[in-house]
């Protein structure tokens, strides 16, 4: 036995717990006492809390709590308490951050060499938003609760990324509630975001797509493999950069233009959807026009309302009318009444 190898096994000994002393520890590695002193001080210079008691009870005893056996991990297991970990290191305050790093080093340095490049692969392919200014965004009440398809979704979309393979899926389309055909896709990462995960991965036509994993219809891995781009790194995408894009496609299909003042389209930039909206400046100058996408007249009339005086509907010229009748009903039941003589 080496002494690199009898170091561990003294170590390993000591994580059971009580107390031992050099003599016995000496006859279990038939070596000297002395020869032990020298392995208990290489242990304590690398850091290792080793304690000494003196008196007939007493021995060398490790801090409780500071070495774990090995545990024996599936790759599913340990890619999930690489994702709690990166999650923790996600918060705004992490706890113990130190610990999380030091943590994240010697799971990896205890998994299998099979597994050992998971703890960078995780970083690369897996990201966490922080949490984000949200002035004035509802989402449909089907859409509030995740429910179980989308952690299924999550496991085998990232189970493809691992073992490089195409998935198929059906999608609900946001807001129009139709599904649709099956697309095949090559996994790419994830992105947790407001307590949704985001699935991005690459169409056939080579367009890079996200889709929110609990709008996920119906999921299955594919036979075939794929190589995968070695320079993806799903920390490009964070800070939402992707939705720049996604909202000028909506724009595009669903053009909406609210004229305000420069105040407000101040208080909307702040926000995490609409700041990737088209902000410019009127005619005039002295206002702004914000262009975005919206198919629901209801949740474009309750932007304008909120914004309040000063904000005004440009187009669609059709919603102008109605959106006007809204807001007269509104003034009504303000309109005061003289008094009875």
């Amino acid at each position: 036995m080496t002494r690199i190898e009898r170091a561990f096994a003294i170590l390993l000994l000591l994580s059971g717990g009580g107390t031992v002393t050099a003599p016995r520890l000496a006859q279990r590695f038939e070596v000297s006492v002395r020869t032990i002193y020298r392995d208990v001080e290489m242990l304590s210079a690398t850091g290792v809390p080793l304690y000494a008691e003196r008196g007939a009870a007493g021995g060398y005893r490790l801090l409780e709590g500071y070495f774990l056996p090995p545990v024996a991990f599936t790759r599913e297991e340990a890619v999930a308490s690489l994702l709690a970990l990166a999650l923790a290191r996600g918060l705004k305050v992490p706890p113990f951050p130190a610990a999380l790093d030091a943590a994240e080093r010697k799971l990896a340095a205890a998994l299998p060499a099979r597994l050992r490049s998971l703890a960078a692969e995780t970083r690369r392919l897996v990201g966490f938003e922080r949490a984000a200014a949200d002035l004035f965004h509802p989402e449909p009440d089907q859409d509030r609760e995740p429910g179980a398809t989308a952690a299924r979704a999550v496991e085998l979309f990232v189970a493809a990324i691992l073992d490089r393979t195409r998935v198929r899926l059906r999608y609900r389309q946001p807001y129009r509630g139709t599904v649709t055909a099956e697309i095949e896709a090559e996994p790419e990462g994830v992105i947790w975001d407001r307590d949704r995960w985001y699935l991005i991965g690459r169409r056939e036509d080579g367009r890079r797509r996200f889709w929110r994993a609990d709008r996920v219809v119906e999921i299955a891995a594919s036979t075939f493999r794929y190589r995968g781009d070695p320079e993806f790194d799903v920390r490009r995408h964070l800070g939402r950069t992707w939705l720049g894009e996604a909202m000028a496609q909506w724009a595009r299909s669903s053009p909406v233009a609210v004229r305000m003042t420069a105040a407000q389209a101040a208080r909307l930039q702040a926000d995490w959807l609409y700041r990737f909206a088209r902000f410019e400046p009127d005619a005039d100058g002295d206002r702004v026009v914000m262009t975005y996408g919206e198919a629901d007249p209801a949740l474009v009339f309750e932007l304008v309302r909120w914004l309040g005086p000063g904000a005004e509907l440009l187009r669609p010229a059709e919603w102008r009318p109605l959106l006007a009748a809204e807001l007269a009903g509104l003034a009504a039941s303000y309109a005061v009444t003289a008094p009875r003589s």
